[in-house]
């Protein structure tokens, strides 16, 4: 499995919207197990993107689908910037099937 935990800043009070955008249309990328927007408990501009696929190749396809795209392209005037970014091999937990 492949995992994803990245952070994003919006533009000042535009968090909400940026989550707004970016949990829309996340419905039907294959491979995606698990895919979680939540808000800094810290910075009320920030979020975090959890992400769980079923391999690296998947999330990179994910990038190339009409809808993923749309968002990028939605969210793209409110991103502020980037935080960390860590890439991860799940292993187990609730909802990820084990192999």
């Amino acid at each position: 499995m492949y995992g994803l935990i990245g952070q994003m800043i919006a533009t000042s009070g535009k968090r909400d919207e940026l989550i707004t955008i970016l949990s829309e249309g996340t419905g039907q990328m294959p491979g995606c197990l698990s895919y979680i927007v939540a808000k800094d408990a810290a910075n009320a501009d920030a979020i975090w993107i959890t992400e769980v696929w079923t391999d690296a190749a998947s999330h990179a396809g994910s990038l190339k689908l009409p809808a993923v795209q749309a968002a990028i392209t939605k969210a793209r005037p409110i991103i502020a910037g980037f935080g960390q970014r860590f890439e991860t091999v799940p292993v187990g937990g609730v909802g990820l099937a084990r192999t």
